[in-house]
Protein backbone atom coordinates (compact mmCIF):
# COMPACT_ATOMS: atom_id res chain seq x y z
CA UNK A 1 0.00 0.00 0.00
CA UNK A 2 1.46 3.47 -1.15
CA UNK A 3 1.33 5.98 1.28
CA UNK A 4 -1.45 7.96 -0.18
CA UNK A 5 -3.59 4.99 -0.90
CA UNK A 6 -3.87 5.27 -4.62
CA UNK A 7 -3.44 1.88 -4.96
CA UNK A 8 -6.89 1.00 -5.11
CA UNK A 9 -7.72 3.72 -7.52
CA UNK A 10 -7.75 2.73 -11.50
CA UNK A 11 -4.76 4.09 -12.76
CA UNK A 12 -7.62 5.72 -15.79
CA UNK A 13 -9.24 7.94 -12.56
CA UNK A 14 -5.82 8.86 -11.23
CA UNK A 15 -4.61 9.94 -14.66
CA UNK A 16 -7.93 12.10 -15.18
CA UNK A 17 -7.29 13.69 -11.21
CA UNK A 18 -3.72 14.41 -11.91
CA UNK A 19 -4.69 16.46 -15.04
CA UNK A 20 -7.77 17.95 -13.42
CA UNK A 21 -5.61 19.74 -10.45
CA UNK A 22 -2.83 20.71 -13.08
CA UNK A 23 -5.18 22.48 -15.52
CA UNK A 24 -7.31 23.79 -12.85
CA UNK A 25 -3.99 24.42 -10.89
CA UNK A 26 -2.57 26.83 -13.43
CA UNK A 27 -3.55 29.39 -15.56
CA UNK A 28 -1.38 29.12 -18.13
CA UNK A 29 -0.29 25.55 -19.81
CA UNK A 30 0.09 23.32 -22.83
CA UNK A 31 -0.74 19.40 -23.28
CA UNK A 32 0.37 17.41 -26.05
CA UNK A 33 -1.30 14.23 -27.39
CA UNK A 34 -4.70 12.18 -27.71
CA UNK A 35 -5.39 11.14 -24.50
CA UNK A 36 -9.07 10.13 -25.09
CA UNK A 37 -9.32 9.16 -20.96
CA UNK A 38 -8.84 13.29 -20.68
CA UNK A 39 -9.56 14.70 -23.43
CA UNK A 40 -12.70 16.58 -22.76
CA UNK A 41 -11.51 17.55 -19.15
CA UNK A 42 -8.40 19.42 -21.38
CA UNK A 43 -10.71 21.21 -23.93
CA UNK A 44 -12.95 21.97 -21.42
CA UNK A 45 -10.21 23.95 -19.43
CA UNK A 46 -8.19 25.34 -22.62
CA UNK A 47 -9.00 27.73 -24.49
CA UNK A 48 -6.71 26.55 -27.91
CA UNK A 49 -6.35 23.93 -29.38
CA UNK A 50 -3.14 23.61 -32.34
CA UNK A 51 -4.10 20.72 -34.41
CA UNK A 52 -1.18 19.64 -36.38
CA UNK A 53 -2.71 18.18 -39.33
CA UNK A 54 -0.45 17.38 -42.18
CA UNK A 55 -1.23 15.41 -45.38
CA UNK A 56 -1.09 11.36 -45.08
CA UNK A 57 1.87 11.86 -47.21
CA UNK A 58 3.98 14.12 -45.23
CA UNK A 59 2.85 12.62 -41.71
CA UNK A 60 3.76 8.84 -43.39
CA UNK A 61 7.44 10.37 -44.35
CA UNK A 62 8.22 11.57 -40.83
CA UNK A 63 6.85 8.40 -39.01
CA UNK A 64 9.03 6.05 -41.41
CA UNK A 65 11.45 8.09 -41.02
CA UNK A 66 12.20 8.78 -37.29
CA UNK A 67 10.85 4.82 -36.95
CA UNK A 68 14.20 4.17 -38.94
CA UNK A 69 16.34 6.24 -37.55
CA UNK A 70 15.02 4.95 -33.76
CA UNK A 71 15.81 1.37 -34.88
CA UNK A 72 18.75 1.61 -36.28
CA UNK A 73 20.39 3.80 -33.40
CA UNK A 74 18.52 1.78 -30.86
CA UNK A 75 17.17 4.85 -29.11
CA UNK A 76 16.02 4.81 -25.83
CA UNK A 77 12.31 5.80 -26.26
CA UNK A 78 9.55 6.27 -22.81
CA UNK A 79 9.83 3.03 -20.44
CA UNK A 80 12.97 1.81 -21.57
CA UNK A 81 11.00 1.03 -25.01
CA UNK A 82 12.80 0.63 -28.18
CA UNK A 83 11.62 1.29 -31.89
CA UNK A 84 12.36 -2.28 -33.61
CA UNK A 85 13.06 -3.03 -37.30
CA UNK A 86 10.28 -4.98 -37.44
CA UNK A 87 8.08 -2.12 -37.40
CA UNK A 88 8.83 -1.64 -41.30
CA UNK A 89 7.90 -4.64 -42.05
CA UNK A 90 5.01 -5.70 -39.60
CA UNK A 91 2.73 -3.41 -41.65
CA UNK A 92 -0.21 -5.61 -41.23
CA UNK A 93 -0.52 -4.99 -37.54
CA UNK A 94 -1.39 -1.82 -36.43
CA UNK A 95 -1.31 -2.73 -32.84
CA UNK A 96 2.36 -3.65 -33.19
CA UNK A 97 3.55 -1.12 -35.66
CA UNK A 98 3.89 2.34 -35.47
CA UNK A 99 3.73 2.69 -38.79
CA UNK A 100 0.63 0.22 -39.23
CA UNK A 101 -1.06 2.66 -36.87
CA UNK A 102 -0.55 5.98 -37.86
CA UNK A 103 -1.66 4.95 -41.91
CA UNK A 104 -4.78 3.17 -40.74
CA UNK A 105 -5.51 6.15 -38.31
CA UNK A 106 -4.82 9.35 -40.03
CA UNK A 107 -8.55 10.01 -41.69
CA UNK A 108 -10.51 9.14 -38.57
CA UNK A 109 -8.07 11.56 -36.58
CA UNK A 110 -8.81 13.86 -39.72
CA UNK A 111 -12.21 13.17 -39.04
CA UNK A 112 -12.72 13.30 -35.22
CA UNK A 113 -10.60 16.62 -35.04
CA UNK A 114 -13.01 18.39 -38.03
CA UNK A 115 -15.91 17.22 -36.00
CA UNK A 116 -14.46 18.84 -32.78
CA UNK A 117 -14.36 22.18 -34.31
CA UNK A 118 -17.76 22.61 -35.86
CA UNK A 119 -19.08 20.39 -31.68
CA UNK A 120 -21.33 23.55 -30.20
CA UNK A 121 -19.80 21.60 -26.71
CA UNK A 122 -15.65 23.51 -27.89
CA UNK A 123 -17.36 26.63 -28.68
CA UNK A 124 -15.46 28.26 -26.37
CA UNK A 125 -12.06 26.82 -27.74
CA UNK A 126 -9.90 28.31 -30.71
CA UNK A 127 -8.73 25.70 -32.76
CA UNK A 128 -5.97 26.66 -35.39
CA UNK A 129 -5.18 23.66 -37.61
CA UNK A 130 -1.36 23.87 -39.39
CA UNK A 131 -1.53 21.57 -42.08
CA UNK A 132 1.86 20.84 -42.58
CA UNK A 133 5.47 21.24 -40.79
CA UNK A 134 6.00 24.19 -43.24
CA UNK A 135 2.53 26.05 -42.00
CA UNK A 136 3.88 25.27 -38.46
CA UNK A 137 7.14 27.05 -38.69
CA UNK A 138 5.99 30.18 -40.31
CA UNK A 139 3.38 30.07 -37.06
CA UNK A 140 6.45 29.88 -34.68
CA UNK A 141 7.96 32.74 -36.87
CA UNK A 142 5.07 34.71 -36.08
CA UNK A 143 4.94 34.42 -32.63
Amino acid sequence: MDGEGTHNVPLRARHRSTVGEFTSGSSHWIVEGNYPAVLPDVWAAADTVIWMSPSRAENMLAIVGRTMRRALTREVLWNGNRESLRNLWRLDDPEESVIAWAWTRHRSYQQRFAAAMSDPANAHLRFLRLDSRRAASEWLREL
